[in-house]
């Protein structure tokens, strides 16, 4: 692994057209992430980096491509924050997104299911509306691959919204089933907080 990777950088992958996320700035300019367009992405990006954060954007049948080279990013220990629904098993072990079907306010009810650092001292409530509207945090959720743990609940159900997966190898696997993490801020100030921990979550200085 290059010293770029020991140093802990994160692969900011840019899928979409316009300015990159709130989130993939914060990290830049803090010198711990590198922002790439997702067309332009080469082995060299994943090979230097220890983390990984794809957005909702995602063009996930070219990211198939990538598929053994982010298992071999997780292999090494790494992580990989996934925003978003999964549409097809970008590595072995994820099952498709299940949408809430005609959803009712009671169906989109978010619990916390598990501690995680990224949610530490947060109400998840607090995420159940943006703006008067609820639905933005999640309407539906990637299937837990077999031996992850459910962090958020959505629904009388408490379906797995958000999950962490440890992976044999060691690396991890954050997936949020919802708009980005960490950049949907104003006006709920609550995103403006997780940002920074999604960051360190995903450099491996929070949930060792």
């Amino acid at each position: 692994m290059s010293s770029q990777a020991n140093q802990r950088t994160i692969l900011l992958v840019h899928s979409h057209y316009g300015t990159p996320p709130d989130l993939f700035r914060y990290a830049a300019d803090r010198g711990v992430g590198t922002i790439v367009r997702e067309r332009e992405l080469t082995q060299r990006h994943f090979d230097e980096a220890y983390g990984l954060i794809t957005t909702t954007h995602l063009d996930q049948l070219g990211f198939l491509q990538w598929s053994e080279t982010v298992q071999a990013l997780l292999d090494r220990g790494g992580r990989w924050f996934f925003n978003g629904h999964v549409l097809r098993e970008l590595i072995p072990g994820l099952n498709i997104y299940v949408p809430i079907v005609r959803s009712k306010r009671a169906d989109l009810v978010l619990t916390r299911l598990n501690d995680h650092p990224i949610f530490e001292g947060i109400d998840q409530r607090e995420f159940e509306e943006n703006k008067g509207v609820a639905g933005f945090y999640g309407r539906g959720h990637n299937p837990l691959p077999e031996g992850a743990i459910g962090i958020n609940g959505v629904g009388p159900d408490r379906l797995p919204l958000d999950w962490e997966w440890t992976l044999p190898s060691g690396g991890k696997m954050f997936a949020h089933a919802g708009n980005d993490l960490g950049s949907m801020g104003a006006p709920n100030p609550t995103h403006d907080l997780v940002a920074p921990r999604v960051i360190a979550w995903t450099l491996g200085d929070i949930g060792r």
